[in-house]
């Protein structure tokens, strides 16, 4: 189950963050434990797994981040005797079925095409650390807090090698937990994207985590129904896909090799401020009636739209960013673009059992379709912007039922443009994931953060923690927008 394993002696860190004009304390961290998990020996043959063009597109990405945080009223020493053993067990017995993830990302230059490959022995790293002093209840809360706090739960994917002959090799997963005495455990996530979509990534977290809490009993993965499914056969490849994405791909690699670096995300050094924003499932309800209602008036189309929570959801949420973005750049720049700039937005839309992807729920890789939305600024900063917004984003919620495959190989010339225009949101997450049900036997989460949307071009949203049909959208904003941004929700959704 263990490979290099390197325990760290108890080495003390006093770290004190820089977090711009808030006040925060130092620190003192512990770091426990350092090691890698693989799965059992001998448990998973060497595999090689294709990347098809929906994995392709992924290589330019940062890696996808999480923190799970959960109460957890021990000492450290109860975790690392009694909890950590069994963590460690399950997630070695998860990874038998998940092995991709223990895996490496063979990046060959043109006109070689890139690859998973898993060798046995193949493991994932795991950090263990004592985080003391800080007050869990700050670091899970819904207010702005400063974006940077919570870095240091993030774990860091190993650095890539380059082969002798060549051919770079990346790491796919971290894992990091970090314990807060008699407070709570954090378990922080890092993954390469190219492996997996967010779909698959709770799929295994899922996994894990019921694992764990059933003190290792794997056998449910057994099931057909519950195992990761990895025949890519079933995608082909429509209108020569695949071609194209490797283009993409040999420009990828070709320029990492020009610059020897990885993906690296460049984030403003305004000071920013992460927050969670809570609609409640009467919220949610009042807002689909009256949104309905407005469709249908306003309406030219013989068809109906289906205002549904995802697009009530986004319709609020995508007018409350857009008008705190222009808030920023009336200050900044006396507000000088046109009324008829398009503003867009981009959600992902899971593909799996879909009209031309034959693939059951449990595929593992990616399998997503941007949905891209653009509406005119002046019809979306006017007094039915929330309305125009719902029509736009409920079309495309419907076209991509039956289109999702049009959509996904029409999608690198839509995102350029979206890109180009500078005006964009990006919706990561889903409430399908049911991320509060991933329970390691230590209840249910107090609280999941998404720290890849730190760039601000993006919010998360999941469903809520504390009810049924609510939604919690977070979102990373200099202090100003969130300001507006508050504002603007409060004022919107006092108008329902």
């Amino acid at each position: 189950m263990f490979v290099n394993f390197a325990p760290i002696s108890l080495k003390l860190l006093f770290c004190s963050f820089n977090l711009g004009s808030m006040a925060v304390p130092s620190y003192l961290v512990n770091i426990l434990d350092s090691n890698h998990v693989s799965a059992p020996k001998g448990s998973v043959p060497s595999t090689t797994l294709a990347l098809t063009y929906l994995d392709l597109p992924w290589f330019p990405s940062a890696p996808m981040q999480s923190l799970f945080f959960y109460e957890f009223p021990h000492p450290t020493s109860h975790f690392m005797q009694t909890t950590l053993p069994t963590l460690t067990q399950s997630l070695s017995l998860t990874l038998q079925h998940f092995f991709p993830l223990a895996a490496k990302l063979i990046c060959p230059p043109p006109p070689l095409k890139p690859y998973i490959l898993y060798s046995d022995g193949d493991s994932v790293p795991l950090i263990v650390a004592e985080f003391t002093g800080a007050d869990v209840d700050h670091l899970t809360a819904n207010y702005p807090r400063d974006f940077k706090l919570l870095h240091p739960f993030v774990p860091e994917l190993p650095p890539s090698t380059m082969s002798s002959d060549g051919i770079l090799v990346r790491p796919i997963m971290a894992v990091k937990v970090t314990v807060f005495p008699n407070t709570g455990v954090c378990i922080g996530m890092a993954h390469n994207h190219v492996a997996a979509d967010g779909s698959a990534f709770m799929h295994f977290m899922r996994s894990w985590s019921s694992v764990c809490k059933s003190k290792g009993d794997s056998t449910f993965l057994d099931k057909v129904s519950r195992r990761p499914f990895y025949n890519r056969d079933a995608l082909g490849d429509p209108d020569g896909c695949n071609e194209e994405a490797l283009k993409c791909y040999w420009h990828w690699i070709s320029s990492w090799r020009e610059n020897l670096a990885g993906p690296t995300k460049e984030i403003s050094s305004v000071d920013k401020v992460r927050a969670t924003f809570v609609l409640t499932r009467a919220q949610i309800t009042k807002l689909k009636q009256w949104l309905t209602t407005q469709c249908k008036n306003s309406s030219n189309d013989s068809e109906e739209v289906k205002i549904s929570t995802f697009v009530v959801t986004c319709s609020i949420m995508w007018i409350c960013m857009i008008k705190s973005q222009e808030n920023n750049i009336q200050v900044s720049t006396n507000g000088d673009d046109g009324d008829d700039t398009f503003y867009y937005l981009l959600f992902a839309v899971d593909c799996r059992n879909r009209i031309g992807f034959p693939l059951p729920v449990t595929y593992f890789g990616n399998c997503l379709a941007p949905g891209v939305i653009r509406a005119k600024k002046s019809e979306l900063m006017g007094p039915k912007g929330i309305v125009t917004a719902g029509k736009v984003i409920a079309k495309k919620v419907k076209e991509m039922e039956s289109g999702a495959l049009k959509e996904a190989e029409k999608g690198p010339s839509n995102l350029e443009e979206m890109f180009r225009s500078g005006h964009h949101v990006g919706i990561s997450g889903s409430p399908k994931f049911r991320v509060y049900d991933m329970d390691f036997g230590w209840g249910r989460p107090l609280k999941i953060e998404f720290i890849h949307i730190d760039d601000g071009g993006s919010l998360s949203l999941i469903e809520s923690k504390n009810e049924s049909g609510g939604m919690e959208v977070s979102l990373v904003l200099s202090k100003n927008q969130m300001d507006a941004f508050t504002s603007n929700l409060a004022e919107s959704l006092k108008a329902f």
